[in-house]
């Protein structure tokens, strides 16, 4: 009788729910790994980084600013990025892109897109947006030729001079209060 009953008895589900859409709580401790984030960044002592939300009251669209690396052709410039959270950060990387022109093998120059491993398939929750912004500075010093955005880049970057009068010919320094 044990078998029977058993068999008839409806099969588990499984505690996975990875397709309903975040409740109340999961966007809360979303909003708190942000808060939480955003204080870590605030006082850390990383030089050339900084990112914050761009409105009170919304954690989930933040701008950030990356100084180009020193001993770079990057050196001295200032670029503005636009990050945006989904509703299941940390789980899923958020969207960033350029939105200060940015002549770079790893960047799409007309819409801000990155090709950064690790906000693609090598994502991982334990990425922060302070690792994110130091991946993003150390990008532009080492950029990635073998998977470019950017093509003509991609094949300039070894001439250091040609390179460079590419930056700055596209290049638009970020106006003060933007």
């Amino acid at each position: 009788m044990e078998q029977v009953t058993s068999s008839l008895a409806p099969p588990r589900a499984s505690p996975k729910t990875t397709s309903a859409p975040p409740s109340q709580p999961a966007a809360g401790s979303v909003a708190k790994r942000l808060s939480n984030e955003l204080m870590t960044l605030m006082m850390s002592s990383s030089p050339g980084i900084s990112a914050f939300p761009k409105h009170d009251g919304n954690l989930f669209e933040w701008v950030g600013t990356i100084e180009g690396p020193s001993e770079t052709v990057y050196a001295g410039l200032s670029f503005k990025i636009s990050i945006s959270f989904p509703a299941n950060y940390p789980y899923v990387a958020p969207t960033i892109k350029f939105d200060t022109p940015c002549y770079h093998p790893n960047v799409d120059l007309t819409g801000g897109a990155i090709c950064l491993d690790i906000l693609q398939d090598k994502w991982s929750a334990v990425y922060s947006v302070q690792t994110i912004l130091l991946s993003l500075q150390s990008l532009l010093g080492e950029p990635n030729n073998a998977s470019p955005l950017n093509p003509e880049a991609a094949t300039n970057w070894s001439n250091a001079t040609l390179f460079k009068t590419q930056v700055m010919k596209h290049y638009r320094p970020i106006a003060d209060g933007a």
